[in-house]
């Protein structure tokens, strides 16, 4: 059986590092990007060969443009396509938040999903596969006070998946995934030390990368939760 392949963004840190070395340990190869060139050698060299990381600004489509025709000259299409990448506000009431800031936050959470969707879906529907996971949050289905911009960008995640995943062919899925409550950088902006109460990205890869491996073409248009 051909050795299966994952296409993870934002994996320098947190979730998405964790996932790229709970995807190696399990076999598949891994193509990643973020954007911290020495976080990336780090991963790289800890992974050894086989696998595929490169800077990339998912928020700018050129540099989709030039990670896409780097990735797929190594590996071809992806057999699973983590839209992972993700940055929030800080915590502020929506009419504080600068229009830089907002507009960050719309540019790597929205448009860089579909940057990454443009790049690489092409050469999954002509090979017929591929399960495309964007990801969400539990503020892609609820909302609080402080995170608006990123509580919308998530929202928007949930219906532009809903809706691609209409799009594609018999074989194929997209679905919308909220990851859960994971103590990374990132929560810790919003709830402080609080975020320890919650589980590590080491820890909650290992239920999430064998449920991530587990989706096939039965869960299009789903909008899923890893398990706690």
């Amino acid at each position: 059986m051909p050795q299966k392949s994952v296409l993870i963004t934002g994996c320098t840190r947190g979730l998405g590092r964790a996932m790229a070395l709970g995807f190696s340990s399990a076999g598949w190869r891994v193509a990643g990007c973020g954007r911290d060139a020495a976080a990336l050698a780090a991963l790289e060299n800890e992974m050894g060969s086989g696998h595929f990381f490169s800077v990339c600004d998912t928020s700018d489509a050129a540099s989709v443009d030039t990670f896409a025709s780097a990735v797929s000259a190594g590996f071809g299409p992806p057999d699973l396509l983590l839209n992972n990448a993700a940055v929030i506000n800080q915590n502020a009431p929506l009419w504080e938040v600068s229009a830089a800031e907002f507009q960050q936050v719309v540019n790597v959470n929205l448009c860089g999903v579909h940057h990454i969707i443009r790049a690489f879906v092409p050469a999954m529907l002509k090979a017929g596969r591929g399960v495309i996971v964007n990801f969400s949050s539990g503020w892609g289905r609820s909302t609080s006070p402080e995170v608006a911009p990123y509580c919308a960008t998530k929202w928007a995640i949930e219906g532009l998946s809903q809706a691609m995943a209409q799009e594609l062919p018999g074989g194929m899925a997209c679905v919308a995934l909220n990851p859960g409550i994971i103590d990374t950088a990132m929560l810790r902006r919003c709830f402080g030390g609080a975020a320890g109460d919650f589980p590590g990205p080491g820890e909650w890869a290992k239920k999430a990368v064998p449920f991530l491996a587990g989706l096939s073409a039965r869960d299009n248009g789903q909008s899923l939760t890893v398990p706690a």
